[in-house]
């Protein structure tokens, strides 16, 4: 599976919502969101920025959450990596809610 595709599932799931659902609410079936989140499909650019509007995310941090992990050469530099990516993923997280807040 793409990261990209793994990326935007994660993401959804993290929220708490199932395909039907979060479909529903930009508008596109639930079947081609399954498609993209199991890397059936690849999501375009209009798709990614549909789950940044809806999850209030930048689409540069979906981009990078997902960045390719292929490089990454033994499972303790994985673990890491992984670790490093969610601490600077949920920190952006932060900094977007506090400048709402501003």
């Amino acid at each position: 599976m793409k990261t990209i595709n793994e990326a935007l599932r994660l993401i959804r799931v993290f929220h708490d919502l199932n395909i039907k659902t979060f479909a529903n609410g930009i508008g596109i079936s639930p079947g081609f969101i399954s498609d993209i989140e199991n890397g059936n499909k690849n999501p375009s650019m209009e798709l990614i920025n549909k789950y940044a509007e809806y999850f209030n995310l930048n689409v540069s941090s979906i981009l990078f959450f997902s960045e390719d992990l292929d490089k990454i050469k033994n499972r303790s530099d994985f673990k890491i990596n992984i670790r490093n990516k969610m601490l600077k993923f949920l920190k952006l997280i932060e900094d977007s809610a506090i400048e709402k807040e501003d």
